[in-house]
C-alpha cells in the first residue's frame, strides 16, 4: 500500500503560495517594461532607478487586485483603487480623500520605508510594454512622474517597482531605497 505524499504537497502548495504572497522578482514582461522606461528616463539626461523589490511586490500585488477588483466605471473609484483584501485595506482613490489611500500601500503591504508614487495603465487586449510606455507619455501627469516634471521635478526617484498582469502595468515610485 502506497502512502500519499503528504510532505511533498504541502511543500508544493507553500511553494505556490509563498511565490504570490512574496512575489518581489519581476517576470520576463515586468523586466521589459523596466528597460523600456529606464532606457526613456536615460534618453531623457536622467539616471537609471534601482529596482526595487519591496515596490515590484506592491506593483504586482495591484495588478492583481485590479484584475480581480477592476474599477467601476459608475464610481469615482480609478485605478488607484484598492479592492477588499486581508492582506491591505480597502481604498476608493478617487472620492477626494486620495493620497494616503495610494501613498501607503508599500508601506501597507511590503514593509517599504516611505510613501509610493503609482502609475497604472489599462489595455483591452494584449500589449506590450513599449504600449505602455506611449500611454504614459501622452498623458501629463503619469508622464511627469516619469520624468521627474512639474510638481516631481524636486524628487529624486531611489526606488521603482513594476507589475504586469493580464490588462493592466503598473510602476510604483518612491524616493528611499530598499534597506
Amino acid at each position: 500500500m502506497h502512502s500519499f505524499p503528504f510532505k511533498l504537497l504541502f511543500a508544493t502548495i507553500f511553494f505556490l503560495s509563498s511565490n504570490f504572497i512574496f512575489a518581489q522578482n519581476p517576470t520576463e514582461r515586468e523586466q521589459e517594461l523596466y528597460d523600456v522606461v529606464m532606457a526613456y528616463r536615460k534618453s531623457k539626461g536622467l539616471p537609471v532607478i534601482p529596482l526595487s523589490p519591496k515596490l515590484t511586490k506592491v506593483a504586482q500585488f495591484h495588478c492583481a487586485d485590479l484584475m480581480k477588483n477592476p474599477p467601476d466605471e459608475e464610481s469615482d473609484c480609478n485605478m488607484h483603487s484598492w479592492g477588499k483584501s486581508k492582506l491591505w485595506k480597502a481604498c476608493c482613490y478617487g472620492d477626494g480623500d486620495d493620497g494616503p489611500c495610494m501613498w501607503e500601500k508599500p508601506k501597507e503591504i511590503a514593509g517599504y520605508n516611505g510613501t509610493g508614487y503609482e502609475i497604472a495603465f489599462f489595455s483591452s487586449g494584449d500589449f506590450t510594454a513599449k504600449v505602455a510606455l506611449e500611454a504614459w507619455k501622452k498623458s501629463t501627469g503619469h508622464h511627469n512622474v516619469i520624468i521627474n516634471k512639474d510638481i516631481w521635478k524636486e524628487m529624486k526617484w531611489g526606488a521603482v517597482g513594476v507589475g504586469i498582469q493580464g490588462n493592466y502595468a503598473v510602476i510604483w515610485f518612491g524616493v528611499e531605497a530598499d534597506e
